[in-house]
């Protein structure tokens, strides 16, 4: 018989909510039943218009608050959460490093492992601004050419000029070049008919050196009075190093295409890390906020127990940014990455800093880990930092067969962290010390975290 559930579409009711979700939405139970809505904080009273129901949960929205949490600040504006770039901006900072440290909490305890301790999270001193990178839509709108995102779930373009987590200096970049391309003619790529010229602009800048690179995605090859373009854009931004131009002509929500010519200056821009010097290509990935990635990295260094005699293997190394940073810190640093092109920027990075005690491979890491086994290689520390799905059982493996003392784990997704820490404990592994959420995302729902495991002691 089907379950007769307590609220139905379109009710109103009232309810206090009693939880945040991991992507920052409020939880309102209604006789065990979940109903999920926007901005709305635990503790506060509020009336519900039900939206949609499904089997086991659904969805409301707040039509008035009748309570107001401690922890709720006034938001810097709708379209900052219509668009998921703030999903927390109506949270208190505070607040806001307290839920990503429960949130980290919360998952250990379902997976029956409540015993782990979670520190408090690492915050910022300025949790806005953060971003070194921007990827912005650009459409058509009275005529005019606009920057802006797009609404969570939906194709509906919000027009922005303050992007509120993007360094200031490219947001103000962006509204340069669409000025200047607006004046030569440039027009909006339109997904309707596949038609217009520019798609996104990509905007990455320097931390510490300033350098701006600027890519325009275009739909086709030709570029409009290009000339003109390139010594506009040089001319009104003379910390521009790096313009160029990348071809996405597939009928795609993938950004950028597989054609990138530089119009003027050079390939890459360069910038520093915890005192290392990287060249940064328009492909790279290299992490958008630098002020806490070096916290992260000076963190799992540190955490790692480095002393200057150990062997290290990096497994998802990148263009070597945390290979570096331990390359300093031990005494041989192996690197292995499936992206080509991430290797050669690693190798280039390593010779630009001068350090020579690194190894780096391109393919599989389970691949290699076999192979250097074979080559009688043991690893002191095996590092991974593998993106949102965590590691492949098969990597989580070759790892524990390689029996480094420790395995230091960065997470982007605290999810996949737990699942593969049940993986490792299961292979002779014990977590050691407290897991360290970093908020390298201020204002959004996401966190990352530094976790050591420790091979067990034979008896």
């Amino acid at each position: 018989m089907k379950r007769k559930l307590p609220v139905v579409k379109n009710q109103k009711l009232e309810a206090t909510i009693v939880d945040l979700t991991y992507q920052g939405m409020g939880v309102a139970k209604v006789e065990g039943y979940s109903l999920f809505c926007d901005d709305a904080l635990p503790g506060e009273k509020v009336k519900l218009h039900v939206l949609k129901v499904g089997k086991n949960f659904g969805y409301a929205k707040v039509i008035e608050r009748l309570t107001t949490s401690p922890d709720r600040v006034t938001g810097k504006g709708k379209a900052y959460s219509q668009t998921g770039i703030a999903p927390l901006q109506h949270l208190a900072y505070p607040a806001q490093l307290k839920f990503k440290q429960k949130l980290v909490s919360d998952l250990l305890q379902k997976a029956h492992l409540a015993d782990l301790a979670v520190e408090q999270t690492l915050g910022m001193a300025e949790p806005y601004a953060y971003r070194n990178k921007a990827q912005v839509p650009v459409r058509e709108i009275n005529g005019k050419l606009t920057a802006g995102f797009f609404k969570r779930g939906s194709h509906n373009f919000l027009p922005l000029t303050d992007f509120l987590i993007q360094d200031k200096r490219i947001d103000e970049v962006i509204q340069k070049v669409l000025a200047i391309l607006q004046k030569n003619q440039v027009t909006a790529y339109d997904e309707a008919t596949h038609s217009g010229i520019l798609r996104h602009i990509m905007v990455r800048r320097g931390h510490y050196s300033k350098e701006v690179m600027v890519v325009l995605v275009t739909r086709t090859n030709k570029l409009p009075n290009k000339e003109a373009i390139v010594n506009e854009i040089m001319a009104a931004c003379p910390d521009v190093v790096s313009l160029q131009q990348n071809i996405n002509s597939k009928q795609t929500n993938v950004i950028l295409g597989d054609k990138t010519q530089v119009l003027a200056g050079k390939e890459y821009i360069t910038d520093q890390l915890n005192g290392l010097k990287f060249e940064i290509s328009a492909r790279s990935f290299y992490q958008v906020n630098p002020t806490q990635t070096e916290k992260l990295y000076q963190e799992a260094i540190k955490r790692a127990g480095l002393t200057g005699n150990e062997t290290v293997i990096d497994a998802y190394c990148g263009i070597g940014t945390i290979s570096l940073s331990m390359a300093k810190h031990a005494k041989k640093v192996y690197g292995v990455e499936i992206v080509e092109a991430a290797i050669a920027d690693a190798k280039k990075n390593a010779a630009l800093n001068n350090l020579d005690n690194l190894e780096f491979e391109v393919g599989n890491a389970e691949d290699w880990m076999a192979t250097w086994q074979e080559q009688g290689i043991k690893p002191d520390v095996i590092m991974v930092d593998p993106p949102r799905k965590g590691l492949t059982q098969s990597l989580i493996e070759s790892a524990a067969k390689m029996q480094p003392k420790k395995i230091v784990y960065v997470s982007c997704n605290p999810a996949t962290l737990v699942r593969d820490l049940q993986s490792f404990m299961e292979l002779g592994y014990d977590v050691t010390q407290p897991i360290l959420p970093v908020d390298q995302f201020p204002q959004t729902a996401h966190v990352e975290t530094v976790t050591v495991l420790e091979r067990k002691k034979r008896e």
